[in-house]
Protein backbone atom coordinates (compact mmCIF):
# COMPACT_ATOMS: atom_id res chain seq x y z
CA UNK A 1 0.00 0.00 0.00
CA UNK A 2 2.70 2.32 0.58
CA UNK A 3 4.81 1.30 -2.43
CA UNK A 4 1.11 2.17 -4.06
CA UNK A 5 1.27 6.06 -2.60
CA UNK A 6 4.96 6.50 -3.81
CA UNK A 7 4.60 5.82 -6.58
CA UNK A 8 1.15 7.86 -7.36
CA UNK A 9 3.36 11.02 -5.14
CA UNK A 10 6.13 10.43 -7.95
CA UNK A 11 3.73 10.59 -10.73
CA UNK A 12 1.84 13.95 -9.32
CA UNK A 13 5.16 15.48 -9.07
CA UNK A 14 6.10 14.70 -12.49
CA UNK A 15 3.53 16.36 -14.00
CA UNK A 16 3.43 19.24 -12.02
CA UNK A 17 6.63 19.69 -12.76
CA UNK A 18 6.07 18.95 -16.76
CA UNK A 19 2.92 22.08 -16.53
CA UNK A 20 5.20 24.49 -14.82
CA UNK A 21 7.51 25.03 -17.41
CA UNK A 22 7.71 27.90 -19.38
CA UNK A 23 6.54 27.03 -23.33
CA UNK A 24 9.25 27.32 -25.45
CA UNK A 25 9.00 30.66 -27.92
CA UNK A 26 7.87 30.46 -31.18
CA UNK A 27 10.61 31.82 -33.30
CA UNK A 28 10.26 35.18 -34.92
CA UNK A 29 9.60 35.42 -39.06
CA UNK A 30 12.80 36.74 -40.43
CA UNK A 31 12.04 40.73 -40.70
CA UNK A 32 12.27 41.84 -44.22
CA UNK A 33 14.65 44.74 -45.24
CA UNK A 34 13.40 48.02 -45.88
CA UNK A 35 12.19 48.85 -48.97
CA UNK A 36 14.45 51.11 -51.49
CA UNK A 37 13.49 53.21 -54.44
CA UNK A 38 15.65 51.91 -57.92
CA UNK A 39 18.56 54.13 -58.42
CA UNK A 40 17.54 57.08 -60.24
CA UNK A 41 13.95 57.09 -59.44
CA UNK A 42 13.48 58.79 -55.68
CA UNK A 43 11.13 61.92 -56.39
CA UNK A 44 12.07 65.38 -55.21
CA UNK A 45 9.70 66.80 -52.47
CA UNK A 46 7.61 69.12 -53.93
CA UNK A 47 8.20 72.79 -53.92
CA UNK A 48 6.49 74.91 -52.17
CA UNK A 49 4.36 77.46 -53.52
CA UNK A 50 6.23 80.73 -54.08
CA UNK A 51 4.73 84.08 -52.38
CA UNK A 52 6.87 86.41 -54.80
CA UNK A 53 4.92 88.83 -56.47
CA UNK A 54 4.83 88.66 -60.19
CA UNK A 55 8.34 90.18 -62.03
CA UNK A 56 7.23 93.53 -63.39
CA UNK A 57 7.63 93.74 -67.60
CA UNK A 58 10.87 95.86 -68.65
CA UNK A 59 9.95 99.06 -69.34
CA UNK A 60 9.87 99.45 -73.54
CA UNK A 61 13.42 101.60 -74.59
CA UNK A 62 12.60 105.43 -74.91
CA UNK A 63 12.95 106.18 -78.65
CA UNK A 64 15.66 108.86 -79.50
CA UNK A 65 14.22 112.02 -80.70
CA UNK A 66 13.82 113.20 -84.26
CA UNK A 67 16.00 115.48 -84.82
CA UNK A 68 16.80 115.56 -88.51
CA UNK A 69 14.25 116.43 -90.76
CA UNK A 70 14.04 116.71 -94.86
CA UNK A 71 10.12 116.07 -94.86
CA UNK A 72 7.07 115.30 -92.70
CA UNK A 73 4.51 112.98 -92.90
CA UNK A 74 1.09 114.80 -92.32
CA UNK A 75 -2.45 114.72 -93.00
CA UNK A 76 -3.65 117.20 -94.96
CA UNK A 77 -1.94 118.95 -97.80
CA UNK A 78 0.81 120.80 -95.91
CA UNK A 79 3.81 122.59 -97.01
CA UNK A 80 6.79 124.65 -95.84
CA UNK A 81 8.46 127.08 -98.06
CA UNK A 82 12.17 127.81 -97.09
CA UNK A 83 14.67 130.84 -98.05
CA UNK A 84 18.20 130.47 -97.64
CA UNK A 85 21.26 132.76 -97.07
CA UNK A 86 19.48 136.11 -96.77
CA UNK A 87 18.32 138.90 -95.83
CA UNK A 88 19.06 140.48 -99.42
CA UNK A 89 18.48 144.32 -99.16
CA UNK A 90 16.33 144.03 -102.29
CA UNK A 91 14.97 140.58 -102.90
CA UNK A 92 14.00 139.71 -99.49
CA UNK A 93 11.62 142.58 -99.25
CA UNK A 94 9.56 141.76 -102.29
CA UNK A 95 9.46 138.63 -101.31
CA UNK A 96 8.04 139.80 -98.04
CA UNK A 97 5.34 141.32 -99.79
CA UNK A 98 4.44 139.07 -102.08
CA UNK A 99 4.07 136.37 -98.70
CA UNK A 100 2.13 138.63 -97.05
CA UNK A 101 -0.21 139.66 -99.89
CA UNK A 102 -1.19 135.69 -100.05
CA UNK A 103 -1.12 135.82 -96.03
CA UNK A 104 1.53 132.89 -96.21
CA UNK A 105 4.48 132.33 -93.56
CA UNK A 106 7.37 131.05 -94.20
CA UNK A 107 10.94 130.30 -92.63
CA UNK A 108 13.71 132.02 -93.35
CA UNK A 109 17.64 130.81 -92.81
CA UNK A 110 20.11 133.83 -92.40
CA UNK A 111 23.23 133.90 -92.81
CA UNK A 112 25.14 135.72 -89.68
CA UNK A 113 27.07 138.46 -91.83
CA UNK A 114 23.66 139.54 -93.93
CA UNK A 115 21.54 139.36 -90.78
CA UNK A 116 24.12 142.26 -89.58
CA UNK A 117 24.10 144.34 -92.85
CA UNK A 118 20.55 143.86 -92.75
CA UNK A 119 19.07 144.21 -89.16
CA UNK A 120 15.54 145.85 -90.08
CA UNK A 121 14.59 143.32 -92.29
CA UNK A 122 15.29 140.62 -90.06
CA UNK A 123 13.16 142.52 -87.53
CA UNK A 124 10.25 143.19 -90.47
CA UNK A 125 10.67 138.92 -91.23
CA UNK A 126 9.96 138.39 -87.75
CA UNK A 127 7.36 140.87 -87.10
CA UNK A 128 5.21 139.24 -89.73
CA UNK A 129 4.98 135.93 -88.08
CA UNK A 130 8.19 134.27 -90.30
CA UNK A 131 10.36 132.15 -88.80
CA UNK A 132 13.94 132.50 -88.59
CA UNK A 133 16.91 129.66 -88.62
CA UNK A 134 20.37 129.72 -88.06
CA UNK A 135 22.62 129.18 -91.61
CA UNK A 136 25.69 129.97 -90.50
CA UNK A 137 28.04 132.92 -90.02
CA UNK A 138 29.88 132.65 -93.54
CA UNK A 139 28.72 130.04 -95.57
CA UNK A 140 31.35 127.32 -95.23
CA UNK A 141 31.22 123.84 -95.33
CA UNK A 142 30.97 121.94 -92.13
CA UNK A 143 32.41 118.65 -92.85
CA UNK A 144 35.54 120.21 -93.37
CA UNK A 145 35.90 121.99 -89.90
CA UNK A 146 36.48 121.66 -86.53
CA UNK A 147 34.35 121.76 -83.46
CA UNK A 148 35.58 124.79 -82.65
CA UNK A 149 35.31 126.62 -85.81
CA UNK A 150 31.75 125.51 -86.57
CA UNK A 151 30.68 126.26 -83.25
CA UNK A 152 32.31 129.77 -83.89
CA UNK A 153 29.99 129.81 -86.65
CA UNK A 154 26.43 129.18 -85.22
CA UNK A 155 27.53 131.14 -81.97
CA UNK A 156 28.12 134.16 -83.31
CA UNK A 157 24.87 133.90 -85.89
CA UNK A 158 22.77 132.92 -82.96
CA UNK A 159 23.78 136.14 -81.43
CA UNK A 160 23.43 138.53 -84.39
CA UNK A 161 19.99 137.10 -84.40
CA UNK A 162 19.46 137.46 -80.90
CA UNK A 163 20.46 140.92 -81.34
CA UNK A 164 18.07 142.09 -84.07
CA UNK A 165 15.46 140.32 -83.01
CA UNK A 166 14.97 141.28 -79.41
CA UNK A 167 16.55 138.34 -77.74
CA UNK A 168 14.78 135.67 -80.01
CA UNK A 169 17.37 132.94 -80.70
CA UNK A 170 16.48 130.15 -83.61
CA UNK A 171 15.83 126.74 -82.39
CA UNK A 172 16.28 125.48 -86.19
CA UNK A 173 19.41 125.00 -88.16
CA UNK A 174 20.11 124.18 -91.75
CA UNK A 175 23.97 123.55 -92.11
CA UNK A 176 25.52 124.85 -95.65
CA UNK A 177 25.20 122.35 -98.30
CA UNK A 178 23.25 119.91 -95.97
CA UNK A 179 26.76 119.36 -95.31
CA UNK A 180 26.74 117.79 -91.38
CA UNK A 181 27.75 114.54 -89.94
CA UNK A 182 25.42 112.60 -87.79
CA UNK A 183 28.18 113.42 -84.99
CA UNK A 184 27.77 116.89 -85.63
CA UNK A 185 23.81 117.30 -86.17
CA UNK A 186 23.96 115.10 -82.13
CA UNK A 187 26.40 117.76 -80.89
CA UNK A 188 24.79 120.48 -82.00
CA UNK A 189 21.58 119.09 -80.70
CA UNK A 190 23.12 118.89 -77.26
CA UNK A 191 24.63 122.59 -77.50
CA UNK A 192 21.81 124.95 -78.87
CA UNK A 193 19.12 122.41 -78.96
CA UNK A 194 18.68 122.58 -82.88
CA UNK A 195 16.49 120.58 -85.02
CA UNK A 196 18.37 120.32 -87.96
CA UNK A 197 16.47 121.03 -91.17
CA UNK A 198 17.05 119.84 -94.73
CA UNK A 199 15.01 119.43 -97.86
CA UNK A 200 12.93 117.44 -100.17
CA UNK A 201 12.75 119.75 -103.33
CA UNK A 202 15.24 121.53 -104.58
CA UNK A 203 15.01 123.54 -108.17
CA UNK A 204 18.80 124.23 -107.92
CA UNK A 205 17.58 128.06 -108.08
CA UNK A 206 21.13 128.79 -106.99
CA UNK A 207 22.80 126.71 -110.03
CA UNK A 208 20.03 127.68 -112.81
CA UNK A 209 19.52 131.46 -112.37
CA UNK A 210 16.08 130.95 -114.33
CA UNK A 211 12.72 131.81 -113.42
CA UNK A 212 10.74 129.57 -115.03
CA UNK A 213 13.22 126.81 -114.77
CA UNK A 214 12.98 126.90 -110.75
CA UNK A 215 8.66 127.03 -111.51
CA UNK A 216 8.80 124.47 -112.89
CA UNK A 217 10.85 122.15 -110.57
CA UNK A 218 9.11 123.00 -107.39
CA UNK A 219 5.26 122.55 -108.94
CA UNK A 220 7.17 119.06 -110.26
CA UNK A 221 8.27 117.65 -106.86
CA UNK A 222 6.27 119.47 -104.24
CA UNK A 223 3.58 117.14 -102.51
CA UNK A 224 2.29 117.18 -99.13
CA UNK A 225 4.74 117.34 -95.66
CA UNK A 226 7.62 118.85 -98.29
CA UNK A 227 9.88 121.22 -97.06
CA UNK A 228 11.00 123.39 -100.48
CA UNK A 229 14.29 124.94 -100.62
CA UNK A 230 14.90 128.39 -102.45
CA UNK A 231 17.61 131.23 -102.39
CA UNK A 232 15.75 134.98 -101.97
CA UNK A 233 19.18 135.93 -102.56
CA UNK A 234 18.81 135.57 -106.12
CA UNK A 235 16.37 137.74 -108.03
CA UNK A 236 14.97 135.03 -110.61
CA UNK A 237 14.25 132.78 -107.47
CA UNK A 238 11.88 135.84 -106.18
CA UNK A 239 11.09 136.35 -109.73
CA UNK A 240 9.17 132.88 -109.75
CA UNK A 241 7.77 133.02 -106.56
CA UNK A 242 4.13 135.04 -107.45
CA UNK A 243 3.16 131.68 -110.06
CA UNK A 244 4.68 129.05 -107.98
CA UNK A 245 2.83 130.15 -104.67
CA UNK A 246 -0.62 130.98 -106.62
CA UNK A 247 -0.32 127.60 -108.36
CA UNK A 248 -0.11 125.83 -104.92
CA UNK A 249 -2.46 127.64 -103.90
CA UNK A 250 -4.72 126.72 -106.47
CA UNK A 251 -3.71 123.06 -106.08
CA UNK A 252 -5.16 122.89 -102.14
CA UNK A 253 -1.48 123.29 -100.68
CA UNK A 254 -1.72 125.65 -97.13
CA UNK A 255 1.60 126.70 -96.21
CA UNK A 256 3.19 127.03 -92.90
CA UNK A 257 6.79 127.29 -91.05
CA UNK A 258 8.84 124.32 -90.35
CA UNK A 259 8.23 124.32 -87.02
CA UNK A 260 4.49 124.27 -87.57
CA UNK A 261 5.01 121.14 -90.37
CA UNK A 262 6.84 119.51 -87.70
CA UNK A 263 4.10 119.51 -85.25
CA UNK A 264 1.88 117.87 -87.73
CA UNK A 265 4.30 115.13 -88.73
CA UNK A 266 3.27 111.33 -87.79
CA UNK A 267 4.97 107.94 -88.28
CA UNK A 268 4.41 106.47 -91.59
CA UNK A 269 2.53 103.18 -91.21
CA UNK A 270 3.37 100.35 -93.31
CA UNK A 271 0.69 99.28 -95.58
CA UNK A 272 -0.99 95.60 -94.38
CA UNK A 273 -0.09 93.44 -97.76
CA UNK A 274 -3.29 92.20 -99.26
CA UNK A 275 -3.95 87.84 -98.29
CA UNK A 276 -2.76 85.88 -101.35
CA UNK A 277 -5.81 84.63 -103.31
CA UNK A 278 -6.29 80.66 -102.97
CA UNK A 279 -5.83 79.28 -106.11
CA UNK A 280 -9.26 77.43 -107.26
CA UNK A 281 -8.96 73.42 -107.08
CA UNK A 282 -8.25 72.12 -110.68
CA UNK A 283 -10.24 69.77 -111.60
CA UNK A 284 -8.42 66.04 -112.67
CA UNK A 285 -9.74 64.99 -116.02
CA UNK A 286 -11.17 61.68 -115.96
CA UNK A 287 -8.83 59.24 -118.31
CA UNK A 288 -11.40 58.02 -121.37
CA UNK A 289 -12.72 54.30 -120.80
CA UNK A 290 -10.62 51.81 -123.15
CA UNK A 291 -12.20 51.05 -125.99
CA UNK A 292 -12.81 47.22 -125.78
CA UNK A 293 -11.15 44.87 -128.82
CA UNK A 294 -14.48 43.88 -130.25
CA UNK A 295 -14.97 47.77 -131.44
CA UNK A 296 -11.76 48.62 -132.22
CA UNK A 297 -10.81 49.00 -136.00
CA UNK A 298 -8.29 47.54 -137.11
Amino acid sequence: MHRLLLVVSILLASFGALNAAPAPAASAAPSSPPATEPAGKSEAPAAAPSTDAPATPAPAPVAAPKITYSDCHVDGQYIAMTFDDGPHKTNTPRLLDMLKARHIHATFFLVGENVVENQEIVKRILAEGHEIGNHSWSHPNFMTMNDSSVRDQLQKTQDAISKACGGMTPKLMRPPYGAFTTRQKNWAHGEWGFTVVLWDVDPEDWKYRNAERVKREILKAAVSGSIVLSHDIHKTTVDAMPEVLDTLIARGFKFVTVSELISMDRPKTKATPAPKATPAPTAKAEPAPEASAASAKP
